[in-house]
Parts: C-alpha cells; sequence; structure tokens
C-alpha cells in the first residue's frame, strides 16, 4: 500500500447560518464513533458545501452514493471544484444499454442478455479503485452500481506491476507479464488497456488514464520510464517508478479457473438430478446444453458470454456469500471494520433504491433456474443485500431535506441547517378550497387575484399544476386575464428553459407555470408567490416531501408565501405545513436574538444563466466524455439509448436529469 496526500478544499466564501454549527456537529459525531448522521438541510442552506468541509477535516476516504448517473456526474463536478488537487472520482455502471437475459414463462420467450460497455466510464471505475488502493485523499460519487459485482480487490492490487529506473527485466519478460495482467498487445494505435512493443521499447496505455508510458530497456535493464501525451507525443516527464495495475478488475489465477471448472460441472451435475427427479426433463436438457457450452467456452477462450454468473466459484466464496464490490477497495481498520465515510445524497430516494436492487434481482433470476436457463450459483452473481451494504459501510451521513423513515430512526443525532447564511426565513402557507363556494371563486379565480397583487407590488409568481396539459391551459387563461405568463416542462428545451427562467426574472412576465419546478425555482429571488393547485391530490408530486421542497421556492424573498388549494388537509400536507411553521419559528427566533434582518437575496439577471448553464454543461460534457469511445463504434445505437434513459428520466419526473440527456442527444446528433 503507498498512501499519499490529505484533502485540501478551495472555498470562495466561508460557512455561514448553521453551516458552522452543523459542520462541527457533524465532525464531533465522527470522531465520538456516531455510526449514522442525518444533515438535515433546508433547500438553499448548502447542505454540498458543509459535507465538503466536513471530509477536508476528518481526512478519510469518502464515497458519496447518488441515486442516479446524472446526478453522480453533476456531484462529481461540485467536489472536484471543491477540491482541485485531490482525487475525486466518478464510478457508475459502465452499461450504455443493459437488458438483463430473463424468462417469461406465461409465453415461453426467453430474453438473451444484451449489453453495450462504455469503455471511457470503464476507465472512469479502474480509476476509481485504483485511487483507493494508492491514495488516502479520495472522493468516490457512485451510483447504487457500487452494491454490485466486482473483483476481489486484494487479487487486484496483488498483481499489479511495479517498474523502476534501472530495474532488471528483459522486454520478453515485460510483455509475459503484461498479458499476464491482462493487457493486449497491439501493432496499431495504443488504447486503455493495450502495448505496443517496439525494438527495445514498449509502450503501455492504463486503463485507467488516457496517457501513455514508454519503457526503455537496455540489456535487460530499465534505462527509461516516460510519460508521453498520446496525441502529441510530448515526454511530460521522466518517472523513477511506475505502478500498473491489471486492465480487468475480475483477475484469476490458473489454478482458480481449474477449480471453477470443476466446480461448475459438479453443481451441474447435482443440479440435473433435482431436474430429473422433478420430472422437468425439458429444464434439465435445456441447462445441461447451455452449462456444457459455457464450460467449453471458458476452458477454450477464457471466457463465455454470461460468465458473471458463474463468479462465485471463481471467486471461492461459499453459497450465499456476499459478493466483492466497490465497498471492498476502501480501507479497512485492523479488525476488518470499514474506515471511510459514506455520504448519501437525497437519501430520502437513494437508501429505498440501494434497499430494492436485491430483491428484483433475485426474483428474475429464480426463473431463469426455475426453468433450466442457468445453476443455482447464478444467484450468488448480485448486488448486495441491504443489510450486507450496513455492514460494509462503516459511519455514514445522509443528507436530505426531507429524511425519511429509515433515516430517522437509526440516526443517532439529526443535525438541522435550517438558518440560511442569508436570514431569510421559510414563506408563510395558507390553505384555500379548491371548489367554489358562495362568493369564493375557486382555485384558479383565486390565485389570479392573490397573483395580481403580488405582481402590482413588484413580485413574481409560480404555479404548480399536477400535469402538462394542465399547464399549458392555465397559462393561456391567465393570459386571456392579462396575467403574462408562460409555462415550463420537461418538452421545453434546456436552453429555451434557461432563457424562459432569464426573462421571468427579469419581469418579461410574471407568472410562470410549471409540473415539476424542485428545480427550476432554486434561484429565483423575485418569486414572492407560489400557488400548489390539487394539493390534496395525494401523489408523488403532492407527497409531504414533494410539498416541502415546492414551498422552499419561495424562501428566497422576505415576501415569499405559499398558498395550497385543497378541499381536505391530507397526512401530506399536515406535515409539510407543520414543517414548514415549526423551522420557520426557529429561523424568526435565530434572526431576533442576533439582531438579523432577513433580506431578499439580490443577484444579477445573468447570474441564474451563468450558473444553471456552467451546471448543466459541466455535466454533459462529462456525459459526453465518457460515451465519446462508444459513438465512434455506434453512434446510432448509442443514441437511441440516450433517448430511452431521458425517456425513463420524464416517467420518473427527473427533469432536471432529462433535460441533461436531452442535450447530450442535441450534441450527439449534431456529429452524424
Amino acid at each position: 500500500m503507498f498512501l499519499m496526500g490529505i484533502f485540501k478544499i478551495k472555498r470562495e466564501f466561508k460557512p455561514a447560518g448553521d453551516q458552522p454549527k452543523a459542520i462541527r456537529e457533524l465532525l464531533d459525531g465522527l470522531k465520538k464513533g456516531l455510526r449514522y448522521q442525518t444533515l438535515l438541510g433546508v433547500t438553499g442552506s448548502g447542505k454540498t458545501f458543509t459535507v465538503a468541509n466536513v471530509i477536508d477535516k476528518i481526512g478519510k476516504p469518502t464515497l458519496v452514493i447518488a441515486h442516479n448517473k446524472t446526478l453522480a456526474a453533476q456531484l462529481a463536478q461540485e467536489y472536484r471544484e471543491f477540491f482541485p488537487n485531490n482525487a475525486v472520482h466518478y464510478f457508475v455502471s459502465y452499461y450504455d444499454y443493459y437488458q438483463p437475459e430473463a424468462y417469461m414463462p406465461v409465453t415461453d420467450t426467453y430474453i438473451e442478455k444484451e449489453a453495450m460497455i462504455n469503455e471511457e466510464i470503464e476507465r472512469l471505475r479502474h480509476a476509481s479503485t485504483q485511487a483507493l488502493l494508492t491514495r488516502k485523499d479520495v472522493i468516490i460519487v457512485a451510483s447504487v452500481s457500487c452494491i454490485y459485482g466486482l473483483g476481489n480487490p486484494e487479487e487486484y492490487e496483488k498483481v499489479n506491476l511495479k517498474l523502476e529506473f534501472a530495474q532488471y527485466i528483459s522486454r520478453s519478460d515485460l510483455i509475459r507479464d503484461l498479458i499476464n495482467i491482462h493487457f493486449t498487445r497491439t501493432n496499431s494505435d495504443v488504447n486503455p488497456g493495450t502495448f505496443r512493443a517496439l525494438g527495445n521499447t514498449v509502450e503501455i496505455m492504463p486503463v485507467s488514464e488516457r496517457m501513455i508510458y514508454r519503457i526503455e530497456i537496455d540489456n535487460e535493464r530499465i534505462q527509461k520510464i516516460q510519460k508521453i501525451d498520446d496525441v502529441s507525443r510530448a515526454v511530460l516527464k521522466e518517472l523513477q517508478v511506475f505502478y500498473l495495475f491489471p486492465a480487468k478488475h475480475f483477475i484469476t489465477a490458473d489454478d482458480s479457473a481449474k477449480r471453477a471448472l470443476t466446480s461448475i460441472k459438479l453443481e451441474l451435475e447435482e443440479r440435473l438430478e433435482e431436474l430429473k427427479r422433478a420430472g422437468k426433463l425439458l429444464e434439465a436438457e435445456r441447462l445441461k446444453r447451455r452449462t456444457s457450452y459455457d464450460l467449453a467456452m471458458i476452458r477454450e477462450v477464457g471466457y463465455t458470454n454470461g460468465i458473471e454468473n458463474y463468479s462465485r466459484h471463481f471467486s471461492g466464496k461459499s453459497a450465499g456469500e456476499a459478493p466483492y464490490t466497490l465497498l471492498d477497495y476502501f480501507p479497512k481498520k485492523p479488525d476488518g471494520s470499514p474506515n471511510f465515510l459514506t455520504i448519501i445524497d437525497e437519501s430520502h430516494v437513494t437508501v429505498p433504491q440501494i434497499g430494492g436492487m436485491y430483491a428484483g434481482d433475485k426474483s428474475r433470476k429464480d426463473v431463469l433456474i426455475e426453468h433450466g436457463f442457468r445453476l443455482p450459483s447464478a444467484r450468488d452473481n448480485r448486488p448486495l443485500r441491504f443489510e450486507e451494504f450496513e455492514e460494509r459501510i462503516g459511519q455514514v451521513i445522509f443528507t436530505s431535506a426531507t429524511p425519511s423513515k429509515y433515516e430517522k430512526e437509526h440516526s443517532e443525532q439529526i443535525i438541522e441547517q435550517v438558518i440560511r447564511p442569508t436570514g431569510l426565513v421559510d414563506p408563510e402557507v395558507s390553505v384555500k378550497p379548491i371548489q367554489s363556494r358562495g362568493t369564493y371563486k375557486g382555485q384558479i379565480l383565486d390565485f389570479i387575484v392573490e397573483a395580481e397583487k403580488a405582481i402590482e407590488k413588484g413580485g413574481r409568481v409560480i404555479a404548480t399544476t399536477l400535469t402538462k396539459k394542465m399547464a399549458e391551459d392555465l397559462s393561456e387563461f391567465l393570459k386571456d386575464k392579462n396575467i403574462k405568463a408562460r409555462y415550463l416542462h420537461s418538452e421545453i428545451k434546456t436552453l429555451e428553459r434557461i432563457e424562459i427562467l432569464t426573462d421571468f426574472r427579469r419581469g418579461e412576465f410574471d407568472c410562470l407555470v410549471g409540473v415539476n419546478l424542485l428545480r427550476e425555482g432554486l434561484d429565483l429571488p423575485e418569486v414572492t408567490l407560489i400557488g400548489i393547485l390539487d394539493a390534496d391530490k395525494e401523489g408523488f408530486l403532492r407527497s409531504d416531501t414533494s410539498l416541502i421542497q415546492i414551498i422552499g421556492r419561495a424562501a428566497r424573498n422576505v415576501e415569499g408565501r405559499v398558498i395550497l388549494y385543497a378541499d381536505i388537509v391530507t397526512g401530506s400536507m399536515e406535515r409539510a405545513i407543520g414543517e414548514t411553521s415549526r423551522r420557520r419559528t426557529l429561523q424568526t427566533a435565530h434572526n431576533k436574538s442576533h439582531g438579523i434582518t432577513p433580506k431578499t437575496i439580490i443577484k444579477k439577471i445573468k447570474d441564474i444563466t451563468d450558473t444553471l448553464e456552467r451546471e448543466h454543461r459541466s455535466a454533459v460534457n462529462l456525459l459526453l466524455e465518457t460515451d465519446e469511445k462508444f459513438f465512434t463504434k455506434s453512434p446510432k445505437k448509442l443514441i437511441k439509448n440516450k433517448k430511452k434513459e431521458m425517456e425513463e428520466a420524464v416517467r420518473d419526473l427527473d427533469f432536471e436529469s432529462a433535460a441533461i440527456l436531452r442535450d447530450e442527444i442535441k450534441a450527439l446528433e449534431g456529429r452524424l
């Protein structure tokens, strides 16, 4: 092990509001050995900045888990800005497209696994694991891919190749060593995971980076180790020592492969007997044919499609034992317990997602096993069970504005970040009926009256609806009533979305109508009124979590207030109103005791375009970078898969991810 470096945060401003207290209390909790803590931070309180300061002070390798690839890309970008001189890496599934193997008994349909591996993401995954094994100042931002099977870290580290200046090694021995760690020899351009031998010079490109390392050998001794730019071929650095990790995460010694083949054959014989005793002759014949083919392929070429289903036999693990995952690459204490920090971002979404992975995988595998497509050991090629995940993550900080039951029950302390650095308080919330009663004309006409009052005072207004159609119709109706309005939803292109938001701030129009404006409202300090229509319609868009987050959009202006239109007060509404009121009370008391007069955030109009465009563009660029290699091979297929991802994001109401994917698609299509 060769560790180096500590964290050094780059910050343009000091912690303020509740941030200093939150940082101090989180650090105290970590030092006391608390296993679980929750940072309950209101919208606009700077949770990521707080966590970055904790990472800086605690000095441990850190895993940050986000609930999808796109959000992980955004977080990775943020942490890279906070820690430009440290190892911040991005670890997500390397599949651009993945159709898992499945069988549908009702229609007797077998779906073969189909997958396309993104080589750039595979490079980033290797960079993550190598950083964990060689450095201490590491932050890995990952999706739930971190709980899926990966190679044995001990084998991976054990076979790394160490090359030193003046080391005795022949050219042929170096070539043999490279092949043994799964590097491929080439006579053309050197790519990640390949090498080229020209005379006494061997050029190698590690799988984790796009740099060439040139090894010059003379008289069976290394004369030079040079780091070279792969495009310009300029020598960047002369090295004294060079560590090279395997080109694959799954490393298997020859004796392990022989043992695996024997073990698979034995399991096959036992399973065939079981199926025959149960009268499942078709299933037995199918299993025998498929497994015999796989065994022959592994024996002859060392690989077969679906080899991961035999991973238990290769790793030597027992039936039911947890697979190796990214978590096993993080450092451990002498007693074997985890010695790193885990941050679970947006934990109210991420924790349930982690918990649901195992059950879905097992259900699919059970059907394949029952019908003779796979051996029972295929079940061990799986994600971690939730309890196995808990055992492997050490100390945890959950971050959320709306933590769920799990976080609340497990956290030994919940640290609130309620006081914003600006002193702004959560808005006042009132409830009005949807239906007309007597002189009351119903939610739409009442909202128009309230909107006119806010607009007359120079404020801006937001209305949130349940569907895109409602947003469009309401926007037109408001225009008929002489209110300048526009609608915003997922089908509007991102650049147009930014223009709409900027025009809204400038006062080009006064009312913005949308479906899910949780993100778009982040930097709209001119907003003084939000009307939440049909607030009593229980569901994702009107859950207590969503309501609290929407209400937070009005917290940028001292005049901010929110109206919930509902005929009954649902449980979600009651909880959201109660929580907002509690926060408002704390914020008001703090301001009074410290003599703080809240002031509306004064933000230059261009800031919104700069911030949104910068964040958005950095995420798009990261995705484009990771997809570049695959685009050159199969551009149309990549675009098709990206469109499918975008549609899934829209279905999940994750409009920000959808917008990022849409812009990536636009950039890719422009290159066809």
